[in-house]
């Protein structure tokens, strides 16, 4: 999954014959995931129909601010559409709109969206070679860098009017992999690792009963998705579950039993920076498990259990650099029971859920947190769903570390 999943792009579109390229870049965008809106100049419609960009991007493709034909029309709002973007690219940006760019000039829909957006703004230049070498070209570059867009660069190659130079608008995939890049390098996690654990443990009884619990898993999924979408490298380690995750900067290991977890854990929490131990790891196990199925008889059955391996607080034992998050599920006393678990276990930080608060715990889209940290402040969130509560965790983390 791209780095851009999930991404609102507002891609500019000006005239020059570069626009041609535009149909690919949207493609691409798409098939990163990210949902596209186009925005363009008048006279870049000489170039490119907004009818093919409004089919391959599934939005209305605005060019002014309203239709003079149509007396019914409503006028585009080009403050909406920036404030709308997570990311606004303007390609091809010719000499002439990198120009009104620079100084501030309003006089079409493109500009006043530019003008308008909140979010970071990328720019691709598209011009003969003679006009991109231009000493006021190379102003309007540098005021707008200066301004905190981004350049991505010209290529050389066949220009249109058959010079061979600087100037050729970069490739679409190329343009798609730098913002990739440059989005990535930006994200606060970047070149962190992080291990996460999920799900539930079972513990063996015989070859067809287990000893286990409800968890799903899906709050330390969208813990790891949440921490994979802010650059961070994942260790997921799963106990069994129904839940799938697909992104590049997540690897998963699947596990059954709590001492498969522990030592799945204890092989990778040497070199990571985070620790978020959020499954639900059985508590104990049965002491002898059989190797056949046991049969069912009238009499009652006995089972004898031992505890198992409290992972936890082995990580806290061992800890070095790493800031160590755990998880508490409690049903009575809280925080009271939290705060001592957090000091017993020697963790940076824990996070409480009450089964006592309606829409919170096991099997769940929603949860409701507690967040305490080491020096016992406490943070009380509302009842969200869990891939808000995953943004909160990460979020909280954040403010606690140097990541």
């Amino acid at each position: 999954m791209s780095v851009l999943s999930g991404k609102k792009i507002l891609l500019a579109i000006s005239a020059g014959i570069a626009a041609y390229k535009t149909a690919s870049l949207v493609r691409l965008f798409i098939k990163s995931g990210a949902e596209v809106k186009v925005v363009m100049t008048p006279a870049s419609k000489d170039f490119i129909t907004p009818l093919t960009l409004s089919t391959l991007s599934k939005n209305p493709v605005s060019s002014t601010f309203y239709d003079k034909e149509d007396e019914n029309e409503l006028w585009n709002n080009h403050v909406e559409l920036g404030l709308w973007a997570d990311l606004m690219l303007v390609a091809p940006a010719t000499a002439n709109t990198l120009s009104k760019m620079a100084n501030g000039t309003c006089d079409n829909l493109l500009l006043a969206t530019y003008l308008s957006a909140k979010c970071l703004v990328y720019f691709a230049p598209a011009m003969d070679l003679d006009m991109y070498q231009h000493p006021s070209t190379k102003t309007s570059i540098e005021k707008l860098q200066e301004f905190g867009n981004v350049l991505i660069p010209a290529t050389s190659g066949e220009l249109a009017s058959g010079l061979v130079g600087e100037g050729r608008m970069a490739e679409p995939a190329d343009i798609v992999a730098f913002i990739e890049n440059d989005v990535l390098s930006k994200l606060p996690l970047k070149g962190k690792k992080i291990l996460i654990t999920a799900g539930p443990t079972y513990e063996a009884i015989d070859p067809v009963r287990f000893i286990g619990n409800h968890s799903s898993g899906k709050m330390g999924f969208e813990i790891a998705k949440a921490a994979a979408n802010l650059g961070a490298e994942v260790q997921l380690i799963s106990g069994p579950t129904y839940q799938q995750i697909t992104h590049p900067l997540v690897r998963r290991v699947d596990v059954v039993s709590a001492q498969e977890m522990y030592e799945a854990v204890h092989k990778e929490f040497a070199n990571v920076d985070i620790a978020i131990l959020s499954a639900a790891v059985a508590d104990y196990k049965p002491k002898n498990s059989a190797s056949q199925k046991i049969k069912k008889k009238d009499a009652s059955l006995e089972i004898t259990l031992e505890p198992t391996k409290d992972i936890l607080a082995s990580l806290g034992n061992i800890k070095s650099k790493q800031f160590l998050v755990g998880f508490a599920l409690e049903t009575e006393n809280e925080i009271a029971n939290a705060t001592s678990k957090l000091k017993r276990k020697n963790l940076d930080m824990i996070v409480l859920n009450s089964l006592q608060d309606k829409g919170a715990g096991f099997a769940t889209n929603t949860n409701k947190i507690t967040i305490i940290d080491k020096t016992l402040n406490a943070a009380l969130f509302e009842l969200k769903s869990k891939e808000e509560v995953a943004k909160d965790i990460i979020h909280e983390i954040l403010k606690r570390t140097d990541a």
